[in-house]
């Protein structure tokens, strides 16, 4: 058993339900290795803690990512990361962050707001999606 410490924040600002935000921010931290298969998750208390959310929220959102066969919840000891996805290389994924550092700076140079660039970005995803 490895205990990994991540830190959940939460967008209070953003409309998305806290749950998701943990489920999403799991998720993000396992595809980008900051959590690996058989890291033990935050326990409720602790995420409690980071987030200051209901304890049921933090239930929630591991319950949720159980259903997603991401991590699985062992009684008395803890939530468990299952498995990682699939990923490109970390040389692959340094250069396309840098692609993306350097689109960033130029939306922001541009005016675009935090905002504008987050639904610029999933206007586009959506729409490379269709092809």
């Amino acid at each position: 058993m490895v205990v990994v410490m991540i830190v959940l924040r939460l967008n209070t600002h953003s409309g998305v339900p806290p749950y998701l935000q943990i489920v999403q921010q799991v998720k993000h931290d396992i595809r980008f290795g900051l959590l690996k298969e058989g890291d033990k998750l935050p326990s409720v208390k602790e995420a409690v803690t980071m987030t200051a959310v209901n304890p049921n929220t933090v239930f929630k959102a591991y319950r949720e990512l159980e259903n997603q066969g991401i991590v699985r919840g062992q009684a008395g000891l803890g939530v468990f990361v299952l498995r990682q996805p699939t990923m490109p290389s970390s040389g692959v994924q340094a250069e396309l962050a840098a692609d993306l550092d350097s689109w960033l700076h130029k939306a922001q140079q541009a005016g675009l707001d935090d905002e504008a660039v987050e639904a610029l970005f999933a206007i586009r995803m959506r729409n490379s999606k269709k092809g």
